[in-house]
């Protein structure tokens, strides 16, 4: 047997099975939930206002919040398909940046346990996300999903509360690990603008760090008007939380879509691996 020169299929083989610019990924994955959210408050206020901006006080709001914009249908299947297509290249980026850090923090080692810190938090906050969007805060079954007799009539109050406190969890440990992993992630990049600056590193790091003041900002405010819209019950308390709510979302997103600017040279390549021999 001998082994010679590639034919011109055996070229063909080798080259990449899709190959795509980190920064055009980047932005694809954050327009899906971006444009997923407006289209579902969209909906909720053209065909489902008064369900979507009811709320215990039973009193006037013009903005339905988060849950429930993305709670009702058509809304749950479109928040669902974006959430879902977009959260695989979440998990990519955010083994890129762990991969990132390990390599300019090599001999630091508090930068080392810092950046696991923030893979974590950010595989927790990727996870919460689609976790709370799977199981929405108005989520119904019947009672064919259950093992047992059949019966008729709706979904025993307890089965729905259930639902109800997991997306409630699954909320809580979104906002607390995206707070922690947005924080974290701003003190690395001021270690690595101390010491290897370059104009996008220094770029990233700024807007890191204001969309991180801005997005706990929001969420203080949006807390705030949450509790007093339990506590007063004032017409359009409710609808304010909503804004901010909002905003906190957008600014997440925003803090998100700066790596557009830490992986701006580099390509996401899905290709087969070369064979050792050909003959």
């Amino acid at each position: 047997m001998l082994q010679g020169p590639y034919s011109s299929l055996d070229r063909d083989r080798d080259r990449p099975l899709i190959r795509l610019h980190f920064t055009s990924l980047a932005v694809a994955t954050v327009l899906l939930p971006v444009t997923g959210f407006i289209t579902c408050v969209f909906i909720s206020l053209i065909y489902h206002f008064e369900d979507s901006t009811y709320t215990h006080c039973q009193v006037r709001n013009y903005l339905p919040s988060l849950s429930s914009a993305i709670s009702r249908v058509p809304e749950l299947y479109i928040w669902r398909s974006c959430i879902g297509l977009h959260s695989a290249p979440r998990y990519l980026g955010a083994v890129a940046y762990f991969n990132l850090y390990r390599r300019r923090f090599t001999a630091r080692l508090p930068e080392l346990l810092l950046s696991g810190l923030v893979l974590v938090c950010s595989l927790t906050e990727n996870t919460s996300l689609v976790l709370l969007t799977y199981v929405a805060s108005t989520e119904t079954y019947s009672e064919s999903c259950w093992s047992g007799p059949v019966r008729s009539g709706p979904v025993p109050l307890t089965v729905t509360r259930s639902f109800s406190a997991v997306h409630k969890n699954a909320f809580i440990t979104f906002i607390v690990s995206s707070l922690l992993h947005m924080l974290m992630t701003c003190r690395l990049w001021h270690v690595i603008r101390r010491n290897y600056i370059s104009p996008q590193e220094k770029t990233s790091y700024l807007w890191k760090l204001r969309l991180f003041l801005f997005n706990i900002s929001c969420c203080a405010v949006a807390a705030y008007f949450y509790r007093r819209h339990n506590k007063f019950c004032e017409t359009g308390v409710y609808t304010v939380f909503a804004a901010f709510e909002y905003l906190v979302v957008f600014s997440n997103m925003a803090f998100h879509m700066t790596i557009f600017w830490d992986f701006g040279n580099m390509e996401v390549m899905v290709s087969t691996l070369p064979e050792d021999k050909r003959y």
